[in-house]
């Protein structure tokens, strides 16, 4: 499918397929059954019962796993708000393509296929301090290039991004949508000095001014205030969401990048979990904005589906014990009510 238009975004958001919740329950009984004291997992109990759900399938499985990665450029890249050149977008593209980047590593090790979208890296958004980084057009090709990348016989998918700038990118989404000023969101991201994260600021505090018609609209502001490789994740996870893919998000851009499709609807990222929660000033707070609850804590702030990456291992045991583990019966295993 295509979205021919924001309001074919905003109808799709409104009539969103749910889990299935028999799937759900007949995980759970396993659950139950197995050779441990009820709960004793913790969170990987709840892991894979949420793959049995947003798969479909009494028995999950992660036989088809993929990690998809965009990339994209801003045009506020030019006010001095990252400690890296824009060049570095392309340059990390070549990266993830020749094997040297660490999402490369972690990818092989989860067994998980990696693709990496490029969008338009040549011509960079428009600078959102003084107009709409993308028009409703330039928003939607990049929505439905994220959507066709989705394979839909995927069984989780995995989003992260690449791009200079980005995570004033994000700060600007968040502060759009979900209140405060630049002081609220935004942080070092790649390592910005006292100057670069005033500058930071400044632009997004600047955009707030000179937008802040829009800002009660989720979509016109991923459009006029966001970036092409934010538009393509949510393109994604709208369409992992239509295909029954779960789907792990990456980190503070990332999570940003939904953030408009979660007020459009406040039901569209029950699909969805948080791989990690970055060390970037803001991704904690976002997470609590939408009641994800982090799977891990490490500290990362790289980026590149990294850390969503590593998220995957974790996912992958959750499912050997739901799926390997002996029930009480078959192991001739007295449990808490004989």
């Amino acid at each position: 499918m295509a979205f021919d238009s924001l309001d074919d975004i905003c109808a799709f958001c409104r009539d969103l397929p749910g889990g299935d919740a028999h799937a759900a329950k007949v995980a759970m009984r396993r659950q139950q059954t197995l050779t441990k004291p009820p709960g004793s997992l913790g969170r990987l109990e709840e892991l894979a019962v949420w793959l049995a759900q947003w798969q479909g399938r009494e028995s999950p499985r992660l036989d088809r796993v993929s990690i998809a990665v965009f990339a994209g450029n801003h045009g506020v890249a030019a006010r001095g708000v990252s400690a890296y050149p824009p060049a570095v977008t392309a340059q990390m593209v070549a990266n993830f393509a020749s094997g040297g980047a660490a999402i490369n590593q972690i990818a092989e090790l989860a067994g998980a296929d990696l693709r990496v979208v490029p969008i338009e890296l040549d011509r960079p958004t428009r600078d959102f301090t003084e107009a709409a980084a993308m028009d409703a057009d330039e928003f939607l090709r990049a929505v439905n290039l994220g959507y066709r990348t989705v394979p839909e016989d995927c069984d989780l998918l995995a989003v992260g991004e690449m791009g200079i700038a980005n995570t004033t990118t994000a700060a600007m989404l968040c502060a759009a949508l979900a209140g405060g000023d630049a002081a609220r969101w935004a942080g070092r991201g790649t390592g910005v000095d006292d100057g670069g994260l005033a500058r930071k600021r400044a632009a997004i505090d600047a955009a707030l001014d000179f937008h802040r018609g829009i800002l009660g609209d989720p979509l016109a502001v991923a459009a006029a205030l966001g970036g092409r490789e934010l538009a393509g994740i949510a393109g994604a996870v709208l369409a992992a969401r239509k295909h029954a893919i779960p789907v792990l998000l990456d980190g503070f851009v990332a999570t940003s990048a939904v953030l408009p499709l979660a007020r459009l609807d406040a039901n569209a990222l029950d699909h969805c979990r948080a791989g990690h929660v970055s060390a970037e000033s803001g991704h904690r707070d976002l997470l609590r904005e939408l009641g994800l609850v982090p799977l891990l804590d490490l500290d990362m702030r790289l980026g590149e589906a990294s850390g969503a990456g590593v998220a995957i291992l974790l996912l992958r045991a959750a499912l050997a014990c739901h799926a390997g583990m002996a029930t009480f019966a078959e192991a001739g295993v007295s449990n808490a009510s004989n």
